[in-house]
């Protein structure tokens, strides 16, 4: 059991059996009366977000929460494949993992969250490599400043990379943000 004391940004909690994120955290006391702890909740399993206020005596439960490594292996229709290193196979709704599928790649190995031995999520390595499957040519011109334009990256993902990328190039993609890191090698 948490109490209101332990809340803090990234602490997870349970409401009605579902798992919630604290992504924003805000702490007021009045002059007269109690303290009133307000924070953003973010759903972990559909990602909606909500705004709740808690008192000093409120208590919250604890997430059952494990995590487990894993090594993408397929897509099957809506859903991708995942397996252990005993050779047992998970499958999450590319609804479950939103913009993660386009990052994904063959082999990669991934954290699998599970809630109540049921997974709902999945952490990818900070980066990834992908190769820039379409973009236009830069233009030369007013490169005094880091001027960007749009390129597509296998897995259908679109990021805004440095004029000098070009198609075939191996980009580093930050998959935390979603945006270019660097670029890896030249084709």
């Amino acid at each position: 059991m948490f109490t209101s004391s332990d809340l803090r940004k990234g602490l997870k909690i349970e409401i009605d059996g579902i798992p919630y994120a604290i992504t924003d955290f805000n702490f007021n006391k009045p002059g007269k009366g109690t303290a009133i702890y307000t924070v953003k909740l973010k759903n972990m399993i559909t990602g909606a977000t909500q705004t709740k206020t808690y008192r000093p005596n409120d208590k919250m439960d604890k997430p059952n929460l494990t995590e487990k490594k894993m090594v993408y292996s397929y897509k099957d229709a809506d859903d991708y494949i995942f397996m252990d290193e005993n050779y047992e196979q998970i499958a999450l709704s590319a609804e479950a993992l939103g913009d993660k599928c386009f990052l994904l790649a063959e082999d990669i190995e991934v954290n699998v969250l599970y809630h109540n031995d049921s997974p709902i999520d999945i952490a990818l390595p900070n980066f990834v490599e992908k190769a820039v499957v379409q973009t236009e040519p830069g233009a030369r011109g007013n490169t005094a400043t880091n001027v960007l334009k749009p390129a597509t990256v296998e897995g259908d993902y679109e990021i805004q990379v440095p004029l000098f990328i070009k198609e075939g190039d191996i980009v580093k993609i930050d998959t935390r943000t979603g945006n270019y890191a660097d670029r890896v090698s030249k084709k």
